[in-house]
């Protein structure tokens, strides 16, 4: 039965997802369809279109297996020669950094959504 919630859940973010790959090809603006279709879910969320508890479980799940879906990057980079040398090595520092700042402001995003929550829930 959980399984198949959070399955649904997927799906549902998968909707918003192709919802945002359509709007991506209505509006010529260099941003990737699934920034739209996260915009187009926030929105659902916000105006109460869709409730957290539809999206919820499967949204955890996803964010659990986060790291699964970088590993296919990383390997492929592993393929190339130039990663050992000098730009290589500022590259892979680059991606070091940026993937810092990434968990760190979502470390940080997800210790203020928890603490409204609490406040919400009291």
């Amino acid at each position: 039965m959980k399984l198949g919630v959070i399955i649904i859940q997927v799906l549902i973010i998968y909707v918003f997802l192709f919802l945002g790959a359509a709007v991506k090809e209505v509006v010529p603006l260099p941003i990737p369809a699934s920034m739209f279709g996260l915009c187009l879910l926030f929105l659902a969320l916000f105006l109460k279109i869709i409730k957290l508890e539809w999206v919820e479980k499967g949204a955890n799940w996803l964010m659990a297996e986060l790291l699964l879906f970088f590993i296919p990057s990383a390997v492929g980079i592993v393929n190339y020669d130039e990663i050992i040398s000098l730009q290589g090595a500022e590259i892979v520092m680059l991606i070091g950094i940026s993937t810092m700042i990434v968990v760190g402001m979502t470390a940080v995003i997800a210790e203020i959504m928890m603490r409204r929550k609490e406040s919400v829930q009291r």
